[in-house]
């Protein structure tokens, strides 16, 4: 463990499974929680100074702001499909109930204006796939600009089947250069399941994948993490990626994403040692599993 890997349950507080908030000591703009909620449970909270996402990770949810409720939804889990989502603005105290239980992912992060309460489809998600042979992923894009208007949060869910490798190649976004790239914290949320060619008797194994993070002379930082069921890797700068689904075990991870900078954009820079292999893909094929939740 290091200060930047968070195992699950280590940061569990206050009837969450999961708590990480910006104002932590050298972490500024995002946040996540995640909460179980049983058969008819609610939870209620104040949005602060931060705009919210309410995600749904498994199960449905309605979303109450101000007497005005907005249903989501939900799926099975997140390899299952995309879901409906509501955007939440700071100051806002807001309740979620489900029905018929469910687990609920809260991404967030530091606001300066404000957007309307508002529920976002499924049919508003983005489904987009990226790279190709070994390095085909599938990135739902439900908070990025070009799909939702929002403040300053960005966030995606990123889709790996086992064997293949995502984040990749390693890339930054933690220099102002206009046009180039942002200054950006990032959240890595992490599930795994068990690929579709298992057999029977491994059922309820452990399911792994590894996440990478390193930085420069200048700003070091080292990460290699081992990551599981609710791990969670914070990027508060440096190089991240490649992210490790093994064969055998498929890997989603929830980004999240914000910066200090006045203009809501998400540009990265390549590691030059690695940014070449951008062209493998030209000759490959978009793995054949993907997308997932989509056959």
């Amino acid at each position: 463990m290091t200060e930047w890997f968070r195992p699950a349950g280590t940061t569990a507080r206050d009837g969450y499974d999961l708590v990480v908030r910006p104002g932590e000591q050298d972490w500024h703009h995002t946040g996540l929680t995640v909460r179980t909620l049983q058969p008819g449970q609610s939870v209620e909270f104040d949005t602060g100074d931060c705009e919210y996402l309410v995600l749904p990770l498994s199960g449905s949810a309605e979303v109450i702001v101000d007497g005005d409720t907005v249903p989501l939804g939900g799926r099975a889990d997140v390899f299952a499909g995309p879901t409906d989502l509501a955007y939440v603005p700071r100051g806002t105290t807001v309740a979620v109930v489900s029905a018929g239980g469910a687990r609920i992912a809260f991404p967030h992060a530091k606001a300066a204006s404000d957007y309307p309460f508002r529920r976002i489809g499924t049919e508003q998600v983005e489904t987009e796939l990226r790279g190709a042979g070994v390095s085909s992923r599938q990135v739902r894009n439900f908070g990025t600009p070009a799909v939702l208007e929002a403040d300053s949060i960005i966030a995606c869910e990123v889709l790996t089947p086992a064997g293949n490798w995502s984040s990749y190649p390693p890339h930054k976004h933690d220099e102002h250069k206009p046009g180039e790239e942002s200054v950006l914290e990032e959240i890595y949320y992490f599930e795994l399941q068990l690929s579709d060619d298992a057999p029977e008797d491994v059922k309820g194994n452990d399911p792994i994948g590894y996440q990478r993070v390193y930085g420069t002379d200048e700003r070091p930082i080292d990460v290699l993490a081992e990551v599981r069921d609710g791990d969670l890797v914070l990027v508060p700068h440096g190089w991240h990626g490649p992210a490790m689904a093994p064969p055998g075990y498929d890997m989603y991870y929830l980004n999240v994403m914000a910066g200090p900078g006045t203009e809501r954009a998400w540009l990265i820079s390549d590691d030059p040692q690695h940014g070449w292999v951008r062209q493998l893909w030209d000759s490959q094929q978009i793995d054949p599993r993907l997308p997932f939740g989509q056959k």
